[in-house]
């Protein structure tokens, strides 16, 4: 077989990647910008907070791979350990989540021997005593934490170097024990691609404007203040070091007046403050720049929708486009991570456990659920043409299909022989009242 000539062309020193052609997003500093951006921008940290609670609600199972009772005991099995770990599987996702915001997260995978609840080592302690290797966390090594990242002469991730707290030392984990989730995969790059990144431009000017609006407003109420020193006072002169300390001081007292319950100033004999302009209007409308700065942040994730209700357009119908898209969207997020677990976590897993597991016609697959509840009044007027025409017949399967979507109990069994008698007795009693007639 030809050996591999080509190099990806990955733009990486040390391990270290230098992709992204701004430097305040290379690095530490990216994650520095991108933890800002998400806890402390209003409209930012109500779309993650958005994309977190739906995904939090979706349900996640394991199904088969196969109809044999031993793919069902393996499927049955990832799913127990998905609800046997020392986090719940919750706020596994949680972290998971993380990837969103900084474009990546890492989660080494620990193990653990099945031994029950009363075992003596806390690190065997679990809901189960069939001996088998279950998980016992999935922690996530934190973004912050990166020294850097491990290559070989191939370009082939063999592991992530971070410097964690608090002993800040170096602690190499191999890429086998890690799981690592991407919003996207450009050259490998194992740091993917925030879904913040091109709101940054509109974040930073937005971030800059709140701020100047700020001191805007303060000194429109406070005024431009002015001290004219007395005549015959040279506070420009740079000789006289008294001079130098009074202007030093003057400057001091004009830069700390504010408007505030501990208002007042105290000036030596002849000098004169001024307060200039106060109460002036300003030229820009802030609030409209700010607020299309918001639209276009929530434009980048597809999020735009949240303004629907705050501003003067927008339709239901608008809005229904733009959640649907949004769900969409969210749901991709959904097969990134299913799809960590079903090409990594899940064989590891099965292969741990030796020949427990070694008839299996393949491997589980761990899957999600919907993001959005289903429209019924949608579903049911779907339905009724469906079978009217023939297309769908009524059976078990569609019935409880139909119970699943409306949350409604589930099937009876044998409930259609509790009814048939008495839908046969008021056939019955028709008949006999039309021989009657």
């Amino acid at each position: 077989m030809p050996a591999e000539i080509g190099r990806i062309g990955q733009k990486r020193y040390g391990g270290i990647f230098y992709e992204e052609f701004l430097k305040e997003l290379q690095g530490k500093r990216g994650i520095q910008a991108y933890k800002e951006m998400s806890e402390n921008d209003d409209v930012v940290g109500s779309i993650i907070f958005a994309i977190e609670m739906l995904i939090r609600q979706v349900d996640w199972n394991v199904q088969p791979a196969g109809s044999e009772s031993i793919d069902e005991e393996a499927a049955d099995f990832v799913e127990s350990c998905l609800h046997d770990m020392q986090n719940s599987w919750q706020d596994t996702v949680s972290e998971i989540l993380s990837f969103l915001i900084y474009g990546w997260s890492a989660h080494e995978i620990v193990y653990k021997r099945r031994m029950g609840r009363k075992s003596k080592n806390p690190a065997l302690t679990s809901k189960y005593d069939d001996g088998l290797i279950g998980w016992m966390k999935l922690p996530i090594r934190g973004q912050d934490t990166l020294y850097q990242w491990e290559y070989d002469s191939k370009d082939n991730l063999t592991g992530m170097t971070q410097m964690p707290a608090p002993e800040y030392q170096l602690i190499t984990i191999p890429i086998e024990k890690l799981l690592l989730f991407r919003t996207k995969s450009h050259k490998d790059n194992p740091e993917g691609r925030s879904i913040l990144r091109n709101a940054y431009r509109s974040w930073f000017f937005k971030k800059r404007i709140q701020e100047i609006e700020g001191i805007g407003i303060e000194r429109d109420l406070a005024g431009f203040p002015v001290l004219i020193a007395p005549e015959g006072v040279n506070i420009w002169s740079t000789e006289d070091p008294n001079m130098v300390r009074v202007r030093s001081m003057a400057e001091t007292m004009v830069k700390n007046i504010r408007r505030d319950s501990m208002e007042g100033l105290v000036i030596p004999f002849d000098w004169k403050l001024e307060l200039l302009g106060s109460g002036s209007k300003r030229e820009f409308d802030t609030n409209k720049i700010i607020e299309r700065y918001d639209t276009r942040i929530a434009m980048t994730v597809l999020a735009d929708f949240i303004f629907l209700g705050h501003q003067t357009t927008g339709s239901f119908a608008l809005s229904s486009d733009k959640t649907e898209l949004f769900a969409v969207a969210i749901g991709t997020f959904l097969n990134a991570i299913a799809e960590v677990f079903n090409n990594k976590a899940i064989p590891a897993l099965i292969d741990v456990n030796g020949s427990h597991f070694a008839n299996i016609t393949d491997y589980p697959k761990l899957v999600h659920g919907d993001i959005e509840t289903q429209d019924i009044a949608k579903l049911s007027a779907y339905i009724k043409d469906m079978t009217g025409i023939g297309v769908l017949v009524p059976d078990d399967a569609l019935e409880d299909f139909v119970r699943q979507q409306a949350n409604l109990p589930e099937r009876v069994e044998n409930a259609e022989q509790r009814i048939t008698p008495d839908i046969e007795t008021n056939s019955n009693e028709s008949e006999e009242e039309n021989v009657a007639e």
